[in-house]
């Protein structure tokens, strides 16, 4: 066996000892080649990790409450008025102000919102989740007296980046928040685009 090994070692070396030293080969010519693949090898591996940043999967979603303590109402308005929601659950991509509660797409893609509202007995409550100020889909509660009722409602939506989704609350309705029953918002990225 090691005969063998010695042996195929030798005609290896001797075949490239001889492809070496052969007239035919220019040693300049294939070290210029060595140095031109490694700078194409050097090109490559930049732009494959440029293209594997760029696809990164992209994380956004948030979770809020309306009110920071959990309990009160908001309302009646005698105009429209954007829902800040203080109570922040969660905010995966810092892209929800809870300054403002307005929502801002931080990349091109397709999100899901849900929208939950909370109201008390006697009162009518209607909210409108927006799209850079144009309704897309809302919610609404007309309740007797005796009784609270609730509402959700949940909207895909495909967004450019800097498009901004809010919820706003109707002129002259209430919504009403308890820890028991948050009146909420939220949304996530289903895939960038």
């Amino acid at each position: 066996m090691a005969v063998l090994q010695m042996l195929l070692l030798l005609c290896a070396g001797s075949s490239l000892a001889e492809d070496l030293f052969s007239p035919n080969v220019d040693i300049i010519a294939e070290l210029e080649k060595l140095k031109t693949m490694d700078e194409r090898i050097k090109k490559l591996e930049e732009t494959l990790s440029k293209v594997l940043s760029e696809n990164e999967v992209k994380k956004v979603a948030f979770s809020v409450g309306l009110l920071e303590s959990g309990t009160g109402h908001t309302g009646p308005t005698n105009s429209q008025k954007t829902l800040v929601y203080k109570k922040v659950f969660s905010n995966i991509g810092g892209a929800y102000d809870s300054n403002t509660g307005i929502f801002t797409a931080p990349i091109k893609g397709v999100y899901y919102f849900r929208f939950y509202g909370h109201c008390q007995g006697g009162k009518t409550m209607a909210v409108s989740l927006l799209k850079n100020g144009a309704t897309q889909c809302s919610l609404h509660a007309w309740i007797k007296p005796t009784s609270n009722g609730n509402a959700s409602n949940g909207v895909v939506l495909t967004l450019e980046i800097g498009d901004q989704i809010s919820t706003h609350l109707w002129e002259n309705t209430w919504i009403y928040d308890d820890p028991a029953s948050y009146t909420s918002f939220g949304g996530f990225l289903i895939f960038p685009l």
